[in-house]
């Protein structure tokens, strides 16, 4: 019923088939994949005469511009993803610390909460620059935290966040 030669002839049929699927595959690949450019192929110039000319970089802000500049309003929209383990009601703790009136709060200091002691020896009180360090990268800032948050990447999210933490318990 299912013989050598009946195998041989199925197992043939599958590589062959295979074979053709991964060529026609790599041709499309060929056919219709589009180069990355390094830089644009050419210039349109806005008016005759105009001359291209390369962008300056942007310049980059400090920490105290962002902050000066930052937008609470678009911090509180930021900390929904903090709110997750963080409350910002007083004395009302989650898996993470009460976060009321953190700016300027000593570090690990609430009785009723149980650190990790990572925080041990980070600084004595919660700057905002301490608190920009810390969420940009929590387990750089104080290996072994129990945190597991992987932080904010843009300094820009960090400041309104930080300016949103200000306006608590005013």
């Amino acid at each position: 019923m299912f013989d050598t030669i009946t195998f041989t002839k199925l197992l043939g049929a599958f590589c062959g088939a295979l074979l053709v699927f991964t060529l026609v595959r790599l041709a499309g690949a060929g056919l219709y994949s589009t180069p990355e450019l390094a830089a644009p192929a050419y210039v349109i110039l806005e008016e005759e005469g105009d001359t291209p000319t390369a962008e300056e970089p942007a310049e980059e802000l400090t920490f105290e511009e962002l902050l000066a500049a930052a937008d609470p309003d678009a911090g509180q929209r930021t900390f929904k993803a903090c709110a997750a383990c963080h409350k910002v009601e007083e004395g009302v703790n989650a898996v993470g610390p009460s976060l009321y009136q953190v700016v300027g709060r000593g570090v690990a200091v609430i009785p009723d909460f149980k650190y990790s002691g990572a925080l041990d020896g980070t600084g004595d009180v919660w700057t905002p620059e301490a608190i920009n360090a810390f969420i940009t990268n929590p387990k750089a800032y104080a290996p072994g935290t129990a945190m597991s948050y992987a932080g904010l990447k843009k300094a820009e999210d960090r400041a309104n966040v930080i300016a949103y933490l200000q306006t608590l318990g005013m």
